[in-house]
């Protein structure tokens, strides 16, 4: 379980890393306007993180996965979300078992899948995010 623990934890830390000196015009520029900000992307990869873990628990939570898409990050609140997010993941990862990971589990309205494949797609999830909002900032760095 430490290497979910520290595989997602690493997430958060480039994250940190990646908005650290942004501003707000910075965080919520979009390449296209059909694609996501930095603060988008940011929401949106923290909570389905925040669900997938719940659901590996057996636990289920509200999300409204429609509203992660409409965010604009204001001051600190992107570093608020993440250091929220560290307390959760090692909550429940701290909470697991290996019957967890191998027992099929429900999420939100898909199928269940076994635990493991559940933070194993969402570990994928949150690299390919965090590879769009590397993206985002160098496009944004480079924009007339």
């Amino acid at each position: 379980m430490r290497a979910v623990r520290d595989a997602f934890h690493e997430v958060h830390d480039n994250i940190r890393k990646l908005i650290q000196g942004l501003d707000a015009e910075a965080l919520n520029w979009k390449p296209h306007p059909e694609a996501n900000s930095i603060a988008v992307l940011v929401t949106h990869t923290l909570g389905s993180e925040r669900e997938m873990l719940a659901a590996v628990n057996s636990v289920r939570i509200p999300r409204d996965r429609a509203s992660e898409f409409k965010v604009e990050a204001v001051g600190n609140q992107l570093n608020t979300l993440l250091d929220q997010a560290d307390v959760w993941l090692d909550d429940q990862v701290g909470a697991m078992s290996a019957e967890d990971l191998s027992a099929d589990r429900p999420r939100g309205d898909r199928p269940p899948r076994p635990g493991l494949v559940w933070l194993l797609t969402n570990y994928g999830h949150a690299r390919e995010h965090l590879a769009q909002m590397e993206l985002t900032k160098q496009l944004y760095s480079t924009r007339s």
